[in-house]
């Protein structure tokens, strides 16, 4: 038990200390990036339930992500001219992305697998193409001028000072982050050891044999959207408020397969996997850049562009990883126990058949 304390302790030493380390090592952007690296933390988080607790795939999911920083953008900034508070906003996003959660979901029921996938892949593309059409959300010159993250007077969007230490904007994102990640969290894991959370494992393992228990299995697949979308609506509130800038390019079908990397790499259904899968992918492209600066020094000319370059290199390394770790980095136990039974069975058939 004390060792268990002292642990707490040290994570926690650690999680206050990351930003104040990274900027001496690395620099301030690196700190902008961990912000960035919470923030799909959160958006995992959401689409983990989706995926990895009810077993549905939607690559659709960045249209949640885009309903909340929407939402934010024209309530508080001169482009209604309204400037709401975020105890406000915050519930609201969550509240309407699950409502856009549920909406997606009713008529998504009866379809599975990869038909599952194409009709949530079409409504994230249908809410892109909306808001970039649409007069009031400004069309692809998106909404700028948004009001930074306020809570009473204090404006984390505002330079502050303690002990003498000049803390820039991104610090106090970065701990108002770490708490409402912290937050998700933990609603995630009272999720996954309900009886709620159990029906969904059940209905990600056999639906019909759940609906045969006796599980409304309509109803909880809805409630996995919206519960799942409303995540998502909170981390768009927090991502336009730290942006102060968005418009539709910001929710391209390109970053819900990247969330959706996020929970695969990192273990599906098990969250501290996920939120390793988060950070891992929000960083390692910008840890490629040096590759990029390497082949302009070095070759002089520019034989393969250097954005591409970068994400060539991370592709080649999820492929690696995927093949030697196809469970993920960190994977449930059970998810582990059950991917290698499954190996195992295969391979005394093959032994049998031979």
């Amino acid at each position: 038990m004390k060792s268990k304390v002292w642990l707490g302790l040290l994570s926690l030493a650690l999680i206050i200390a990351l930003p104040f380390g990274t900027d001496l090592i690395l620099g301030r952007s690196w700190v902008r990036l961990l912000d960035f690296a919470l923030l799909y933390a959160m958006l995992a988080l959401g689409l983990n339930i989706v995926v990895g607790y009810a077993g549905l795939l939607d690559l659709g999911y960045v249209a949640f992500y885009a309903v909340g920083a929407y939402l934010y953008a024209m309530l508080a900034s001169p482009h209604l001219g309204m400037h709401w508070p975020l105890w406000a906003l915050l519930p609201m996003g969550a509240l309407v992305a699950a409502s856009f959660g549920a909406l997606l979901g009713a008529p998504t029921l009866g379809l599975r697998g990869d038909y599952l996938a194409i009709v949530t892949m079409g409504f994230g593309e249908i809410i892109r193409i909306f808001l970039r059409n649409l007069n009031v959300t400004n069309g692809p010159a998106g909404i700028d001028l948004i009001d930074p993250i306020q809570i009473g007077g204090f404006s984390f969007g505002a330079n502050h000072s303690l002990l003498g230490w000049d803390l820039p904007g991104i610090y106090s994102y970065y701990f108002l982050f770490i708490i409402l990640t912290a937050l998700i969290i933990l609603i995630s894991h009272r999720l996954s050891d309900s009886r709620i959370g159990r029906a969904w494992s059940a209905i990600r393992e056999d639906e019909i044999a759940a609906k045969s228990s006796g599980l409304n299995t309509r109803h909880l697949k809805l409630m996995a959207f919206a519960m799942g979308a409303a995540f998502g609506g909170v981390s768009g509130v927090l991502f336009a408020g730290f942006q102060g800038f968005i418009s539709p390019e910001s929710f391209t079908m390109g970053e819900s397969i990247m969330i959706l990397c996020m929970v695969v790499l990192g273990g599906m259904g098990h969250i501290s996997g996920v939120i390793m899968g988060a950070i891992l992918l929000a960083i390692l492209p910008e840890a490629f850049r040096p590759l990029s600066q390497f082949q302009q020094a070095t070759f002089g000319h520019v034989w393969l562009d250097p954005a591409n370059l970068r994400m060539l290199m991370f592709a080649i390394a999820l492929i690696v990883v995927m093949i030697i770790r196809p469970e993920g980095l960190w994977p449930s136990p059970v998810h582990r126990r059950e991917l290698h039974a499954n190996d195992s069975e295969a391979g005394s058939s093959q032994k049998a058949a031979l």
